[in-house]
């Protein structure tokens, strides 16, 4: 089931939040500043752990990464960047696609029954928040089918107005109680 909240990511208790990270995982603004000053400072070590893929990337655009959520009332982070809007021929689609089902993946693969994802691309990486809302609900509903184990997706904004836009792409979704099969 998917539910579109208006609030605080860091303060939900789910078994895992998304952390819109860039390929460093080493914090940054935003959500992934927030996340990691929420979580405190052994999660920026525990990102430090993983190793580099290539040089100043742990995890590359379109893939996930875990965490433990130490002080969060979560109990993991998932990791995941988004890409960054370049006019939407650089296969930006693509690539926030791959950010939901990676995580969600992942999430299955932990055996996490919960999970809450910010608007992923759609802040200072300028992704349109209407296409990028439409990406996240189709493949939200699309990977549930294979990830049993999720019962609760939560899409989480700040602001109002991306409230209203996710809510406005879950409704109009007409897939969108596909998750409910379960």
């Amino acid at each position: 089931m998917i539910e579109v909240i208006s609030g605080d990511i860091t303060k939900l208790q789910v078994d895992a939040v998304v952390n819109a990270a860039n390929e460093r995982m080493l914090g940054g603004g935003g959500v992934d500043g927030a996340i990691h000053r929420a979580a405190g400072p052994e999660l920026l070590e525990a990102c430090r752990a993983f190793e580099e893929v290539q040089p100043g990337v742990r995890c590359p655009t379109g893939e996930s990464r875990i965490t433990p959520a130490f002080r969060l009332p979560s109990r993991f982070v998932i990791h995941t960047v988004g890409p960054i809007w370049r006019g939407g021929g650089g296969g930006e689609a693509e690539l926030l696609a791959s950010c939901y089902r990676e995580s969600m993946l992942l999430a299955q693969s932990h055996n996490l029954q919960s999970i809450a994802f910010p608007a992923i691309s759609c802040g200072i990486y300028s992704y349109p928040p209407e296409q990028a809302s439409a990406i996240a609900v189709r493949t939200i509903i699309s990977v549930g089918a294979v990830c049993p184990a999720i019962m609760r997706v939560v899409l989480v904004a700040f602001e109002p107005p991306m409230v209203k836009i996710l809510k406005t792409a879950v409704d109009s979704d007409p897939n969108r109680y596909g998750m409910d099969q379960n």
